[in-house]
């Protein structure tokens, strides 16, 4: 049995928001800001930009993958590789617009080629953000940007990344994350529905 028959719209919704209580004060991988904090953080900065519902969803659970743990074993059967940005996109895909998912499944990849396509965006990283780059295999080579760039949703793809690479200031403004409820609970009955 898949993940997608175990949980209905609003279970997904709520275990992504206990997760989010729950370990959200979890340190961020060396930065200054908690996981919760660094994806709240996009999530307002894209808000205040005047982005959709999918492109706040997107950047606001981004990272979801850190906490794969969280969720039922099942719902990692086609994310054996365990990076966090392909596990995040497992558990997203039977619930989220396939928009999201893309988000999500290519945000360390975007960092990769952005490194590779602008020249001004590697000094904008933050010393963990080098260092998890160098672990992600560098800046792409010209083969991987010629493939990449083909992404169907690279435009947001790539808005997203910036959002992530700008959530990360101690202190920065947020809103809690019940906030952003109504607009995932929206989302996830609106994939729902168009699913069937």
């Amino acid at each position: 049995m898949s993940i997608a028959s175990e949980l209905n719209c609003e279970t997904i919704v709520d275990i992504i928001a206990d997760v989010f209580h729950r370990r959200g004060a979890d340190s961020y991988l060396g930065e200054e800001v908690t996981m919760s904090q660094h994806m709240l953080q996009g999530a307002y900065i894209a808000e205040q930009l005047g982005a959709d519902d999918d492109m706040v969803a997107a950047v606001l659970l981004h990272d979801i993958g850190h906490y794969s743990d969280e969720f039922p074993e099942d719902a990692l059967e086609r994310g054996i590789d365990n990076h966090h940005e392909d596990t995040g996109a497992a558990l997203l895909a039977p619930y989220f617009p396939a928009v999201v998912v893309d988000c999500v499944r290519h945000h360390v990849a975007a960092k990769r080629y952005l490194c590779a396509t602008n020249s001004d965006y590697f000094a904008r990283l933050s010393e963990a953000s080098v260092h998890s780059l160098n672990l992600q295999g560098g800046p792409m080579t010209d083969a991987e940007v010629a493939v990449f760039s083909k992404q169907v949703n690279l435009d947001a793809i790539l808005q997203v990344r910036m959002w992530d690479d700008a959530g990360k200031i101690a202190g920065g403004d947020t809103r809690p994350f019940e906030h952003y409820l109504p607009l995932l609970y929206r989302l996830v009955e609106t994939h729902r529905t168009s699913a069937h």
